[in-house]
């Protein structure tokens, strides 16, 4: 019924998530692209018109947001609804060690020895290091996502109005042709 503003909806969603991998990229938060492949856009029909929302992997939020350390954090991180807990359990960590491994590999960080020779393998080390850094440092807000938001907010408003318009005047044309 709606279908200019459905095309502009599915415009809308198409930009944002076009410029969230783009900013992705630019910052290099791209490594294994499982991410970048996660952000989607669903929108949905209502009886009120049409809903958008944005999909991706949960830690993409934590990305996007930052996330507040326990012992200190980066201030942009401040306004972030995420937090680590001085209580945070032990498990966790070893949960997360095993993805920073995995990072760390494909990023190929490694250890060096005494003598300033890399050492082979050892990724679960790197892995814990860095789960326990991210754990007091925190990690800093990339607004990859927000950012494309914030500016599909400045540009789409007046394209959906129009959109609207257009299929309200087409709405009304029908109407007068059938009768």
């Amino acid at each position: 019924m709606l279908k200019n503003l459905q095309a502009e909806i599915q415009a809308l969603g198409k930009y944002v998530v076009q410029q969230s991998r783009s900013n992705l990229t630019k910052q290099k938060h791209n490594v294994s692209k499982d991410l970048y492949n996660s952000i989607k856009y669903e929108e949905t029909e209502t009886q009120n018109g049409y809903s958008i929302k944005w999909i991706m992997e949960n830690y993409g939020n934590f990305l996007d947001q930052g996330v507040h350390g326990t012992k200190s954090s980066y201030v942009t991180a401040k306004n972030s609804p995420f937090k680590y807990k001085e209580s945070s359990s032990l498990m966790g960590l070893e949960y997360h060690t095993g993805i920073f491994a995995k990072w760390a590999q494909k990023k190929n960080i490694r250890l060096r020895d005494e003598k300033g020779k890399f050492k082979k393998g050892n990724y679960k080390s790197i892995g814990f290091v860095i789960a326990r850094s991210i754990k007091e440092k925190g990690i800093r807000p990339s607004f990859f996502f927000t950012k494309a938001f914030d500016n599909a907010l400045k540009r789409f408003p007046p394209l959906l109005i129009e959109a609207m318009t257009q299929d309200i005047i087409d709405l009304i044309k029908n109407n007068n042709e059938q009768n």
